[in-house]
C-alpha cells in the first residue's frame, strides 16, 4: 500500500514539482490525456494506427462529424484545466431527498433511480459513463465514531447526538441518521460540543490514528486496480482545519478560541496537519485520484467568517502541505468547497496552492464573471447558477446562463447548482434548467 513514493507515469518522476496551478492542471491533461488517448492539436492521429484527422473544437458548440471526443474523465480535467474540450461536463447538481420527493410527484417516474441519466435521455443527449464507479474507500472519519442516540423528545423536535459527540435540536421530521451525509436540508440548533477545553481533547485525538488498520477496506489493492481503468473523474473529500475545528469546537468555540487561546488552537490545526498527510501519503502511493476536495465552509454571505490575514497565520500551512502532496502525485484537481462569499478567500486558497473552488452561492454575492476575469488561470470553477433563477425558471433562468456566458466561454468552468438543489425547484423547471445547461456547455 505505501511501496513507491510516486505512482506518476515514467518520464514525470525528474522533472521539478514546483508547479503553479494552472501550469500543473495543463502539464497533467497534456500528459496524461492528451498523448495516452490521443485527443490531439490538428494533423494528429487519433488512436492506434488511426488514420482520420481531428481538430480541437471550441468551448462552446456542437459536436460535429469528425471531431474528437473525450470520456467523462478527460473531459472533466481538460475543461477545468483550462484546455480545449469536446464540451463542457454536463453537471447540473444533485437534489436532496426531499427535492427527490417532490420530483416524484410533479412528473419524474417513481421507477427511475438515476434521474441525471433520465434528464439526459429526455433532453436528447448521450450517457454518461457507463462503468460502475469504485470507491476508494478509504476512512478519514474518526474511529471508533460517538453512538447515536436520541437524548430528549420536546414537541416537534429531538435533543440527539450525532456521530460526531455534537449534542443538538433538530426537528422531528428527521432522525439521527440526516446528520451522518448531507441527505437533506437540516437545520440544528448546537446545544454542546465534544472539544469544549483542553481536557477534552485527548479523548477527541486518540480517534484519528491514520495508521489504523480499519482505514482502508480489504479489497483496497482490487479498488485501486479497477480506478485505473476508470473512464470517469474519481476523487475524494477531505475535511479542511477550519472545517475540522468547528466540528471538534463548534463555530463560535473556534473563533473564540481563535481569540482566547490560540495556542490551543495552532496545536489542533497541526495535528490535523499530520493526520491528513499520512493519510495522502498512504492513498497516494497507491491511488492517484483525478481530484481532491478540501471541505472548508468558512464564509457568511458577504464576508469570510475567518480574514484573509488569520487564514494566512492559521490555514495556509495546513493547506499548502497537503497541496504540495498532492501535486507531487500529479493530481491535477485540488478543490476547496465552501459556502458564502469567498471573493475575499480565492486570494489566499491560490497561494496555498488550491486551483478550483466551488460551489459560488450567487446569493452570498459572488460574482463569477468576475472572478474569471480577476483571477484567470490560476483558479478554476464550479457551480454558480443560482438556484433561486432555477426555481423560478423562464425568464429569470434564462437571464441566468445570459449573465454566466462570459465565464463559461473563458475556460475553467463547470456550470451546475450553487448548492444542493432545494425542493422548491420543481421537475420541469429542473429538465428545462437541464436543456439550457446542455446548449451553453456544447452537448445540444
Amino acid at each position: 500500500m505505501e511501496g513507491a513514493a510516486s505512482s506518476a507515469p515514467a518520464g514525470w518522476r525528474g522533472q521539478s514539482r514546483a508547479l503553479h496551478s494552472a501550469d500543473l492542471f495543463a502539464n497533467t491533461y497534456d500528459r496524461l490525456y492528451r498523448h495516452d488517448h490521443c485527443q490531439a492539436a490538428v494533423g494528429d492521429a487519433v488512436g492506434p494506427g488511426a488514420q482520420k484527422k481531428v481538430e480541437l473544437v471550441p468551448h462552446c458548440g456542437t459536436m460535429k462529424r469528425n471531431q474528437f471526443f473525450m470520456n467523462e474523465r478527460e473531459r472533466y480535467i481538460a475543461a477545468l484545466a483550462f484546455q480545449k474540450t469536446d464540451r463542457i461536463p454536463f453537471m447540473p447538481g444533485g437534489g436532496r431527498r426531499s427535492t427527490l420527493r417532490a420530483w416524484h410527484q410533479q412528473g419524474l417516474p417513481a421507477k427511475v433511480d438515476n434521474y441525471l441519466e433520465h434528464v439526459r435521455k429526455i433532453i436528447g443527449i448521450p450517457p454518461g459513463s457507463a462503468q460502475q464507479p469504485v470507491d476508494c474507500g478509504v476512512d478519514f472519519r474518526m474511529i471508533p465514531q460517538f453512538e447515536e442516540k436520541v437524548l430528549e423528545r420536546r414537541p416537534g423536535t429531538l435533543i440527539v447526538q450525532d456521530w460526531k459527540g455534537n449534542i443538538c435540536e433538530i426537528s422531528d421530521e428527521f432522525d439521527v441518521t440526516y446528520l451522518r451525509m448531507a441527505i437533506d436540508f437540516v437545520t440544528r440548533k448546537w446545544i454542546k460540543c465534544p472539544v469544549e477545553s483542553r481536557k477534552d481533547w485527548p479523548d477527541m485525538a486518540c480517534r484519528y490514528d491514520p495508521d489504523d488498520p480499519k482505514r482502508f477496506p480489504a479489497d483496497f489493492a482490487d479498488r485501486c486496480a479497477k480506478l485505473k481503468g476508470r473512464d470517469y473523474p474519481s476523487g475524494f473529500v477531505v475535511n479542511g482545519p477550519f472545517w475540522q475545528l468547528r466540528e471538534w469546537l463548534g463555530f463560535e468555540g473556534v473563533c473564540m478560541m481563535l481569540m482566547d487561546d490560540p495556542d490551543f488552537v495552532q496545536e489542533m490545526i497541526d495535528f490535523w496537519q499530520k493526520f491528513i498527510a499520512r493519510m495522502l501519503q498512504r492513498v497516494l502511493a497507491s491511488y492517484v485520484p483525478d481530484f481532491i476536495v478540501i471541505s472548508e465552509d468558512m464564509a457568511y454571505k458577504s464576508k469570510p467568517m475567518v480574514g484573509p490575514d488569520m487564514c494566512r497565520k492559521f490555514l495556509l500551512p495546513c493547506w499548502r502541505t497537503w497541496t504540495e502532496q498532492a501535486k507531487a502525485a500529479f493530481v491535477p484537481i485540488i478543490d476547496c468547497d465552501s459556502d458564502g462569499f469567498v471573493g475575499d478567500l480565492i486570494p489566499v486558497w491560490i497561494e496555498a496552492g488550491i486551483n478550483c473552488n466551488s460551489p459560488q452561492e450567487v446569493a452570498a454575492g459572488n460574482d463569477l464573471p468576475a472572478y474569471c476575469k480577476n483571477f484567470g488561470s490560476k483558479m478554476a470553477h464550479r457551480g454558480g447558477v443560482d438556484k433561486r433563477a432555477m426555481a423560478k425558471g423562464g425568464r429569470v433562468i434564462r437571464a441566468e446562463f445570459e449573465r454566466l456566458r462570459p465565464a463559461i466561454k473563458s475556460g475553467g468552468y463547470i456550470p451546475g447548482c450553487d448548492h444542493g438543489i432545494p425542493h422548491d425547484v420543481s421537475w420541469p423547471n429542473f429538465v428545462d434548467y437541464c436543456r439550457l445547461l446542455a446548449k451553453e456547455t456544447g452537448w445540444i
